[in-house]
């Protein structure tokens, strides 16, 4: 089963004045995959999804919104 999820990763980059270049380089991604992740284009696995919240210095909750 497929989970849809959205995300606030770009408004809370722009928290955080990062790029999509800086967020990249704090989670060992290329700058291209976190642009796919804002779409909703990529599925991401759990751990880099904890990485992108800890880069952002959110919760993960506040960062992937699970949509039921």
């Amino acid at each position: 089963m497929d989970v849809q999820y959205s995300n606030r990763i770009k408004e809370l980059r722009a928290k955080n004045d990062l790029t999509q270049e800086d967020l990249a380089n704090k989670v060992n991604v290329r700058r291209e995959t976190i642009g796919h992740i804002e779409k909703g284009k990529y599925n991401l696995s759990l751990g880099l999804a904890f990485k992108i919240s800890r880069a952002l210095n959110e919760n993960i909750e506040d960062v992937f919104i699970v949509d039921d």
